[in-house]
């Protein structure tokens, strides 16, 4: 099973878990930070191989191999599906067991919308507390995705742009906030989007011009960055594929109620007249009933 592996082991001097990363010979990976338990590593190493595409869309993930893999017992590959499953990431049954869940794209302006807002707000959470290492730290990934667009490995480009945009969201310290991203990025046509041409290429400059905004020390400059970046991707995938949108409801119009029709002639007695207001009253309160405004004896 072809998989981006990371030796997961137990640092004995605080207990926390030290993660590496390995997609290619070539490609290293990051250290996943603030991850209390050993299960949600294992879920960050999953997401990750999803969105890279190394297991595709409907693959039967086996929990047995990915903890043969992972050099660690099955029970946190177990939970960490279950993570994953919630998040949208994987589908779960008796019958098949674990499998990518395949993709769909039918709300795909609802998705762009809350990107724009949940990860404009991370950005600029972001961009006010991290520091000058942590940015050239991304400017490396950065600098290994030119690489690895230059070569053409699509499973290390797309693994590069998952961990620079995880890596800046670390940052803002707002991990519900956090956690939706990782919702909407589950259900987001990454993989459609990756495969428009020179892509890629565009997405990089769109970095490049947040690693500037970021080393500028501008917040808000950085988070209209990484706004534009999620805009040119949806622009551009709006503009390759052919999407069928959901469709609005038909528009209803209230009809008219029909005028009363006029009297062949008006009542000349009194006790005629009281029989004529006391029936339009009587057609003005079954017409207020339907909502229809009440006919006036002028209109008679």
């Amino acid at each position: 099973m072809a998989v981006a592996t990371r030796r997961i082991r137990t640092n004995a001097a605080d207990g926390r878990l030290a993660a590496r990363a390995m997609l290619s010979a070539e490609t290293l990976g990051w250290p996943v930070t603030a991850i209390r338990t050993k299960e949600h590593q294992v879920a960050e190493i999953l997401r990750e191989n999803i969105f890279a595409g190394i297991f595709v869309r409907g693959q039967k993930l086996k929990q047995a191999e990915i903890a043969k893999t992972l050099n660690i017992s099955i029970t946190p590959v177990r939970e960490a599906l279950k993570l994953l499953e919630a998040q949208g990431y994987v589908r779960c049954s008796a019958h098949r067991g674990a499998v990518v869940a395949p993709l769909q794209i039918d709300r795909i302006d609802e998705l762009y919308q809350l990107r724009m807002s949940l990860e404009g707000t991370l950005t600029l959470a972001a961009a006010k507390r991290i520091g000058a290492a942590d940015i050239e730290r991304l400017a490396t990934l950065h600098a290994d995705m030119g690489v690895a667009i230059e070569r053409k490995t699509r499973e290390t480009v797309r693994a590069s742009n998952f961990r620079f945009h995880y890596q800046l969201y670390e940052h803002a310290d707002m991990p519900q906030t956090l956690e939706f991203v990782r919702v909407l990025w589950a259900k987001y046509p990454f993989d459609l989007l990756s495969a428009i041409p020179r892509r890629f290429e565009r997405m990089a400059a769109e970095h490049a011009e947040l690693i500037h905004a970021l080393r500028s020390g501008d917040a808000r400059k950085a988070m209209r960055a990484m706004q534009a970046h999620i805009e040119g991707g949806y622009r551009e995938f709006t503009a390759t594929y052919d999407l069928e949108r959901p469709q609005k409801g038909p528009r209803i119009v209230a009809e008219r109620p029909p005028r009363a029709a006029a009297p062949r002639s008006r009542p000349t007695h009194a006790s005629d007249r009281g029989a004529s207001d006391r029936g339009a009253s009587s057609r003005n309160t079954a017409q207020a009933a339907d909502g229809a405004a009440p006919v006036t004896t002028e209109e008679q």
